[in-house]
């Protein structure tokens, strides 16, 4: 009987560090970290038992799947991460960063040459819904370049797969994209006109993000969440040939059916381009999203400011 219950005592204190863990990444090379990761079995090396993990193609959708309460941990974009915590009111935390940059825009060369270019009439340009990161950064272009809001009548809102299809039907003339549809667009022909080092230097792209309950619950596993990150990310900067094998094959399949992104539209060369136009790194300066809120702020996509430090707990990163 006291056997039974230290057991039982030693299972209460010590709690499985994973068990029934639901995580989501973004369906694009954003998430190379947690794909890496997942690939290479570190997850469950760290004791994390992972239950669901879900992709979706876009951080807006993956940030609603955080609010329905359909997962616990995800890797997404910021802007939609600040957009949960602060319109829909999702107590998440941001643990760590996943990549900077990420972003673009991609045109039919024979159309348009220079992003000053977009303001000729009777161009059609694709880009996310109101309040994704690109559609952030293609408000930050409208102001970088002063290019006028006539501009916005003419911007098709929809996903990267449907912008690349309609860039492909000739139904675009240009998109604003993340990687690595923004590669893949380039495959197919398109130039790329802007990336987001262009206006916006040191743009936070994509974030590690929590439910405060889980990290309030079980910090040790917050932990590890981060370390496996990091480990990933490292491994990507020593590895990035394999790593570009290995993303162009979890990226080319999905739900066991091949995607837009299958062959011969995505391959190790091409996703090894993408990669490189961003800078993977697990760290994140309070300073660039505290000016992304504020911008957000400016746009209207938030409606009252708050400080950076109140998502943010990066005491795994020290």
């Amino acid at each position: 009987m006291r056997a039974i219950l230290l057991i039982v005592l030693l299972l209460t204190a010590f709690p499985a560090q994973g068990r029934g863990l639901r995580m989501a990444v973004e369906f694009t090379d954003h998430a190379a970290c947690a794909y890496i990761a997942l690939q290479k079995g570190w997850f469950q090396q760290e004791g994390l038992d992972i239950e669901a993990y879900e992709t979706y193609v876009t951080g807006m959708a993956l940030a609603a799947a955080l609010a329905r309460g359909d997962t616990q941990v995800a890797y997404l974009c910021l802007v939609p991460a600040l957009n949960l915590y602060a319109n829909a009111r999702v107590p998440v935390k941001i643990v760590a960063g996943t990549h900077r940059y990420g972003y673009g825009l991609v045109a039919d060369p024979k159309k348009i040459k220079t992003p000053r270019d977009l303001g000729k009439p009777g161009l059609r340009i694709g880009c996310v819904r109101e309040g994704g990161a690109v559609d952030v950064m293609l408000r930050r272009t409208m102001e970088v370049y002063g290019l006028t809001e006539e501009i916005l009548k003419r911007v098709r809102r929809m996903p990267p797969p449907k912008q690349l299809l309609a860039l492909r039907a000739g139904q675009l003339d240009a998109a604003f994209l993340p990687e690595h549809w923004i590669s893949m667009a380039e495959e197919m022909g398109f130039r790329v006109i802007l990336r987001a080092q262009d206006v916006w230097p040191e743009m936070q792209g994509s974030v590690l993000v929590v439910k405060e309950e889980l990290l309030q619950k079980n910090p040790q596993l917050v932990r590890t969440l981060v370390r496996v990150s990091q480990r990933a990310t490292a491994w990507i900067g020593e590895h990035p040939e394999e790593a570009a094998r290995i993303m162009a094959r979890v990226l080319s399949v999905a739900d066991g059916k091949t995607t837009l992104g299958g062959p011969p539209g995505l391959t190790p060369r091409v996703i090894s381009r993408s990669m490189a136009r961003m800078q993977y790194t697990t760290a994140i300066d309070p300073q660039v999203v505290q000016g992304t809120i504020d911008y957000m702020v400016h746009l209207g996509y938030i409606r009252k400011s708050f400080r950076a430090r109140e998502i943010l707990d990066l005491r795994f990163l020290r």
